[in-house]
């Protein structure tokens, strides 16, 4: 621990007290491979946290794919290369039909920028709508929505926030129409305060928010309101997209069409990338009124990552993986569920999995506390998830892809044994 105690001392000198560590013992992390991370003593622990070593840590194909072209030719995006070309077309045929072309970047925060910035150029409008509990980056644009709710909302807003779709804490009878009544007077609000409406960016499956259970139809009804008042739907697939829930993208399982979508952290399995990706009309009038260049983006680097990632996905399974490994993780943990009253909600999907604690199922008062607990606990006995959502109190459990039954059995029994040595 002196070790640790004395690194962390260095780190606050030279990043500055309060860069955000994991853990009331922070972990000092040296090594990675697959689903496993090492610490400076040896110790494995299981990763059931990150989300950009998606294909997990140090995959041999990745590494030998950015390692050969690193020590070939990475230059920016100004001249011809192959493997941009390649790797957006290939990226490009992954979405719906209405997806053409895409505009690589480095960052999630910096794709969904240059999204806003796309559909306010489309619609000649400013109006946005987000959640109250969404998180789509933290650059001055895309942080105001970050930082949005629907009680600090003035007529002079140009981002206003709904609350998030969520039927485990709704009270009444149709929470879908409650939701769609309250994005449609927000919508209208624009109106009234003189703000031309351009649209609601919304991550598909609401991770930030919890990963609630959405009321069905929700997101496609509320893109058939957006693109009635004349906006556009932008859906975020930093977390939820490349496999992450079985299908290659969030908002299938929405059953809801985007108009535009940004992907992030998963796609270059470490390496600085991240896109939005459009229709060809939109797309080439945003080129054509901005002239948007970035000198580290849509380099023959970032190609060699991502290709990489999908030659993985496409050659090892991943997709039924996926959809059998999580499958499984989420019944089991059903399965537990009643036997805790912490437990309030165990939803999700693929190896996206959400488990809402609370001080009892009958009031569901978020227990933040209580999940930080568990998170310790199995951190201590070597596995590794987070706790997140609106209340701060949802167990986050999203383990690379190649996570296997093996793992997930492996999981279970540290989990089990976690809350019978906290709560008996």
């Amino acid at each position: 621990m002196g070790d640790i105690t004395e690194l962390q001392g260095r780190r606050d000198k030279v990043l500055g007290a309060g860069a955000p560590l994991f853990y009331s013992k922070p972990l000092h992390l040296v090594r990675g491979e697959g689903v496993s991370l090492f610490d400076a003593a040896g110790r494995r622990y299981t990763d059931m946290y990150n989300n950009v070593a998606s294909v997990g840590h140090c995959h041999p194909h990745v590494v030998e794919a950015i390692s050969r072209q690193v020590a070939t030719l990475n230059v920016h995006s100004r001249y011809l290369h192959e493997g941009i070309v390649e790797y957006s077309e290939r990226l490009t045929e992954r979405h719906h039909d209405g997806i053409e072309c895409a505009i690589l970047t480095c960052s999630g925060t910096e794709a969904n920028e240059v999204a806003l910035l796309m559909a306010r150029q489309a619609t000649k409008g400013r109006g946005i709508v987000c959640t109250n509990a969404a998180y789509h980056g933290n650059s001055a644009a895309v942080g105001a929505l970050t930082r949005c709710s629907a009680t600090m909302t003035t007529k002079a807003a140009e981002v206003r926030a709904v609350s998030f779709p969520d039927t485990y804490r709704f009270v009444g009878d149709d929470a879908c129409s409650y939701y769609l009544e309250e994005l449609d007077q927000t919508i209208q609000s624009f109106r009234r305060d003189s703000i031309p409406f351009a649209g609601m960016l919304v991550c598909s499956i609401f991770a930030n928010e919890g990963l609630p259970t959405v009321p069905e139809e929700y997101l496609s009804k509320a893109a058939a309101m957006v693109h009635a008042a004349g906006g556009l739907l932008i859906c975020d697939e930093v977390q939820s997209g490349l496999c992450r829930t079985g299908k290659w993208w969030g908002y299938q399982d929405m059953g809801v069409l985007p108009d535009i979508v940004t992907m992030g952290k998963p796609i270059g399995a470490g390496v600085p990338l991240a896109g939005v990706a459009a229709s060809r009309e939109l797309v080439e009038k945003f080129r054509s009124e901005t002239r948007y260049f970035n000198t580290f983006a849509a380099s023959p680097l970032q190609a060699a990552a991502g290709n990489a990632v999908l030659d993985i996905i496409e050659n090892e399974g991943i997709q039924s993986s996926v959809q059998a490994v999580g499958g499984k993780l989420l019944d089991e943990l059903q399965k537990i569920e009643p036997h805790f009253e912490q437990m309030g909600d165990v939803r999700g999907v693929g190896l996206f999995i959400g488990i809402e604690w609370v001080l009892d199922r009958t009031t569901r008062e978020p227990d933040v506390e209580g999940a930080r607990r568990v998170v310790e606990k199995l951190k201590d006995k070597g596995f590794l998830i987070s706790h997140a959502g609106a209340h701060r109190n949802m167990l986050k459990i999203r383990p690379p892809l190649v996570f296997q039954h093996t793992d997930s059995e492996a999981f279970l029994a540290a989990f089990n044994e976690t809350l019978r040595e906290i709560y008996g």
